[in-house]
């Protein structure tokens, strides 16, 4: 039997990368699947890949989320995706000192105001069958400094500490609704191309971006999504406030190298 069979799924950012890969899986297993994205093209195309619908949706922007309301009303899954490093457009200024407020203030836009909206948007979906799971994709990075990217750590982190808010909030309601926040490290994404760049120097920077995690590779979508499915099933029907780490190790406590 499906893992998933007629749930209804809605996936935030699920164009490419760790979105796709989790929608995807989601239809695998039997899901309703609803691709978002606020590409209109590359969602569309994604969606007709994978055999699902696609609705446009700017996580940022409160009107397309009650537009998502009417259009999906009710969900049994919804996994808050989508979000932005800062260096979608190239490399910028992001550690604490010379970053701007402009950026700091996107990148939470995206990042932490797009989750807030979608838990929102997830509790109304979810709460007149009084239950669900709520999926938010945070980061290793939400969970240790970084200083060069003080606002992509800041949304991370603030969106580890919303899910499990989230998660009492609705079991003090009395509802089957779960949240829990998934936190990948280096997962082999198009989210890394403007930091790798194209140069002779590209190996090089890809192998230093894992030289501290004792696997010594790159994390794939297909990693993330497979955590998603447990998370999003009846399996984890006790699994709730919690967090889930796939990064290759690197926060066990030290690195480790093949002997």
């Amino acid at each position: 039997m499906p893992r998933l069979k007629d749930k209804i799924c809605v996936i935030t950012g699920a164009a490419r990368g760790i979105g796709h890969a989790i929608a995807a899986r989601f239809h695998e297993e039997g899901a309703s699947v609803i691709v978002t994205d606020l590409e209109e093209a590359s969602g569309t195309a994604a969606a007709a890949e994978i055999g699902c619908r696609f609705e446009k949706l700017d996580v940022r922007e409160e009107a397309d989320w009650r537009r998502l309301a009417e259009m999906v009303p009710a969900a049994d899954v919804v996994v808050n995706n989508a979000g932005v490093t800062g260096f979608e457009r190239g490399m910028a200024a992001h550690d604490p000192e010379h970053a701007s407020l402009a950026d700091w203030r996107e990148v939470h836009r995206v990042n932490l105001d797009g989750t807030f909206l979608g838990c929102r948007y997830a509790i109304g979906a979810m709460k007149a069958r009084g239950a669900g799971s709520i999926i938010n994709i945070s980061s290793r990075s939400g969970l240790v400094g970084i200083p060069g990217a003080a606002a992509y750590a800041s949304s991370k982190a603030a969106i580890r500490n919303h899910s499990k808010t989230v998660a009492l909030y609705c079991a003090q309601q009395g509802w089957k609704i779960r949240c829990n926040s998934i936190h990948p490290a280096a997962i082999w994404t198009p989210i890394w191309e403007p930091m790798l760049g194209n140069g002779p120097d590209r190996e090089a920077r890809m192998q230093a971006l894992v030289a501290d995690t004792p696997l010594k590779r790159f994390g794939m979508p297909e990693e993330v999504a497979a955590l998603a499915v447990t998370l999003a099933s009846d399996e984890a029907g006790y699994v709730t406030g919690t967090e889930v780490h796939i990064d290759g190790g690197l926060l066990a406590g030290s690195s480790a190298s093949p002997g």
